[in-house]
């Protein structure tokens, strides 16, 4: 792959799952179902797993995704995500740099950064990232926030901060996003949503990823109709 075949990030149905959100299924189960559903990016987040159990988790997703063409990114383990062939990297504000992330990534695969304030955005190299992720927008139990919710007027103004200093740069919003206000998160200025328990807690992934995507790409229409 060179450079000019990157992968551009598709964010509209961003699921982010781990070992704590599968139940009584497996990572794959639910990831496989998703895809079916819709997801357009699939993010396998593990902060406590060995390096030997996350590079074996890393590729059996991979395989499972493939068919749907929905890349895999992997949170915080640039080593993890070369190693089992993942298409990017996420990383928060307390994670690698992202221009040591980039470097040893290299230009081809896709790196993504949380930013949670104003501050954030102006400190980001846009040339290094392939896209942002805003949040917590609200109140969420599948991971611990030290920050309050930034609510849709939040979220609202971070697009437009991030917008103005990455023009073109793809946005998605995470935390406590649900169908009923996915497509607030949209109109909000967001490029596509980032959820955990939407997808993971539902009885049925294929039908609650369908549900999102579905409202999503309403949402992306009803908002180019009205630019």
């Amino acid at each position: 792959m060179n450079s000019s075949e990157k992968l551009k990030p598709d964010l509209r149905v961003y699921f982010v799952i781990g070992p704590d959100h599968a139940g009584d299924r497996s990572l794959v189960e639910v990831a496989e179902a998703a895809a079916r559903g819709g997801v357009t990016a699939l993010q396998l987040r593990d902060k406590t797993g060995g390096t030997a159990t996350l590079i074996a988790e890393a590729r059996k997703l991979k395989l499972a995704l493939a068919p749907f063409g929905v890349p895999l990114i992997v949170n915080d383990r640039v080593d993890v995500a070369l190693a089992a062939g993942a298409e990017g990297v996420h990383i928060g504000q307390q994670d690698m740099a992202p221009a040591d992330a980039r470097q040893l990534l290299g230009p081809d695969r896709i790196l993504g950064l949380t930013v949670q304030s104003a501050e954030d955005i102006a400190a980001m190299e846009p040339g290094l990232l392939d896209y942002v992720s805003i949040g917590g927008v609200f109140d969420t139990a599948s991971k611990q926030n030290p920050h309050p919710p930034i609510g849709l007027d939040g979220l609202a103004d971070l697009a437009e901060a991030a917008a103005l200093r990455a023009p073109g740069l793809p946005i998605c919003a995470i935390a406590g996003i649900t169908v009923e206000t996915a497509a607030a998160v949209i109109a909000a200025g967001c490029d596509g949503i980032s959820v955990v328990s939407a997808i993971a807690a539902a009885s049925d992934p294929r039908v609650a990823a369908g549900e999102l995507r579905n409202v999503v790409d309403w949402a992306l229409d009803a908002r180019a109709e009205s630019a």
